[in-house]
């Protein structure tokens, strides 16, 4: 099952200083979520500095209890850097899928 995960960086003024600590981190998961094809997609939200303020990323797993795994051990969420989350189904569709 398919769902884009939406998570809103908190807005204090070290909010940028958790992302960044967190960062190597959180690339190393998602690189290894990419290569078992559970993260099929993702990005950095920008404010208008282009400072990172968020990500919206698009995952793959076998079901919802599965994601809520996931992000208990994602580095953005247990270095507190997304402040809010939201998680809603999708489905990619057929011009983005790999044959």
């Amino acid at each position: 099952m398919q769902f884009v995960v939406t998570g809103q960086d908190g807005v204090d003024g070290r909010a940028l200083e958790r992302r960044m600590a967190a960062r190597a981190e959180h690339i190393r998961v998602g690189d290894e979520m990419r290569d078992r094809g559970e993260l099929l997609f993702a990005v950095a939200l920008l404010d208008s500095k282009e400072q990172m303020v968020g990500s919206v990323l698009i995952v793959d797993f076998p079901s919802r209890e599965r994601l809520e795994e996931w992000l208990a051990v994602e580095p953005y969420v247990t270095g507190k850097v997304w402040e809010h989350i939201e998680v809603e189904p999708c489905r990619v569709g057929p011009s983005f899928t790999r044959v």
